[in-house]
């Protein structure tokens, strides 16, 4: 009964944004993750806070290169890996150096 109690909180009807609401709804989204637009009682589109779409893109991401790795692993066939502690060594990179790095966004 919880989830359908938040479902329902979320729902906003398009006429508040008719009414010059929209303030007072982008302003909901600090405390909540989505709403949910109605437009004739249906759903008519969904606002996300960014910090949800953040969430959502990396998630999405994390799922291509998962797949990407799993592709690899395929064409790998049996030939031999690296483990990862080798070519740290060899690097001279400690795994809590590594867990420190920040992101790099490569275009």
């Amino acid at each position: 009964m919880a989830i359908a109690t938040n479902i329902l909180q979320c729902l906003v009807p398009i006429s508040q944004f008719n009414k010059g609401q929209a303030s007072k709804i982008f302003d909901r989204l600090r405390s909540e993750k989505e709403l949910i637009v109605l437009k004739n009682n249906q759903p008519s589109a969904i606002i996300l806070s960014p910090e949800e779409y953040t969430r959502l893109t990396e998630i999405e991401e994390d799922y291509f290169l998962l797949l990407e790795a799993n592709k690899r692993l395929e064409e790998n066939g049996s030939k031999p890996t690296v483990p990862l502690s080798s070519v740290l060594d060899e690097l001279g990179i400690t795994e809590k150096e590594l867990e420190e790095t920040e992101d790099v966004a490569i275009e």
